[in-house]
């Protein structure tokens, strides 16, 4: 589409394009203190059984709503219940605020919100799976020069944000 390269967050498909992987961003389960007035704050898993989250689909009736946590060496997901269906990462947040439930959301977007008090983060021990980030690019082997120079870049202001962040390559 005349693009020299993409940042790519979450799962890549098999789409013949190039990716170089930069890391993943580590991620935070929150709710707005409205919510937590209004249900309470969830302690365990088992708690979520009275909560809501506000679930996130690129294809409305797609999958059923989900919490995702680290159980072990794994991760799971737990049936739970939502109030709202979403497709976009605005509407997401927006749903959040407003009260309607919670979210799993990659942290170094969250700060603002937690630090002015419009967010808590709840069950910090329960952490969803990282989310990878990854420049695409259709130049297989032969990167121009200054797709090359924006890629090394994107990596660099990306590093701090990313667990695991791999080192630039020019």
């Amino acid at each position: 589409e005349g693009f020299d390269c993409v940042l790519r967050i979450g799962n890549l498909t098999d789409s013949g394009l190039t990716a170089r992987r930069l890391g993943s961003l580590p991620m935070i389960n929150c709710a707005s203190p409205g919510y937590l007035v209004k249900y309470g704050t969830p302690r365990t898993l088992a708690d979520l059984d009275g909560h809501r989250i506000v679930h996130y689909s690129l294809r409305f009736g797609a999958e059923p709503p989900t919490f995702e946590y680290r159980d072990g060496n794994r991760y799971r997901e737990r049936p739970v219940q939502s109030m709202v269906t979403v497709n976009s990462a605005d509407s997401y947040l927006a749903a959040c605020l407003a009260g309607l439930g919670i979210i799993q959301a990659p942290r170094s977007g969250m700060l603002a919100n937690l630090a002015s008090g419009a967010l808590v983060e709840i069950l910090p021990d329960l952490p969803c799976e990282p989310m990878p980030v990854s420049l695409v690019h259709a130049h297989g082997r032969s990167v121009p020069k200054r797709a090359r120079t924006f890629m090394a870049w994107v990596a660099q202001t990306m590093a701090p944000h990313l667990d695991d962040a791999v080192a630039s390559r020019a």
